[in-house]
């Protein structure tokens, strides 16, 4: 038997909970009228918001707009594919190579204990763009903190644009 939503109770848990209401319209599907988003980040194009940090001929480098952690970055290449098999040799390669020197940056900048790394391939593991992309992550160590605890809400401890700036100096100060 389906019952109705308690929305009392609901309000409650919103209450202990921090809301970022543009997240949840992204979840939902709310997302730019563009073909690929990271085409258009690619192009420069302002129908979206780039947190773009470093870049190659074949690869980019951005910071996640809805991050896990402080520093979460996609590393996606310049042109659209949608499968690490689409990849050349040297793609894969190159791919490697700035996996390594995001984590090189990011160990500087931020001294995560760890990362996840990792690909979402297809709309059942939950990816949301078919542009290929990788996800670097830091974690951190005991990264549940009161407020997790407590309040049941992650706090982000730093804005997605300060990020992108401070990661973007970390690459230029690394070649």
């Amino acid at each position: 038997m389906r019952t109705e939503p308690d929305w009392r109770n609901w309000r409650l848990g919103l209450a202990r909970n921090l809301f970022v209401p543009h997240k949840f319209d992204y979840a939902r599907g709310k997302r730019p009228k563009v073909s690929c988003i990271f085409c258009e980040v690619v192009a420069g194009k302002d129908t979206v918001e780039r947190l773009e940090v470093h870049r190659t001929d074949r690869f980019l480098i951005s910071l996640n707009l809805y991050p896990y952690n402080p520093g979460h970055l996609i590393l996606f290449p310049v042109n659209h594919c949608t499968h690490p098999r689409e990849l050349k040799d040297s793609d894969v390669q190159e791919l490697h190579h700035l996996q390594l020197k995001a984590m090189q940056v990011l160990d500087s900048l931020y001294q995560p204990r760890g990362f996840n790394v990792g690909y979402n391939l297809g709309q059942a593991s939950g990816a949301s763009i078919e542009h290929l992309h990788i996800h670097i992550v830091p974690r951190y160590e005991r990264e549940l903190g009161f407020m997790d605890i407590i309040g049941g809400a992650k706090i982000m401890v730093e804005d997605p644009v300060r990020s992108r700036d401070r990661i973007r100096n970390g690459f230029n100060s690394s070649r």
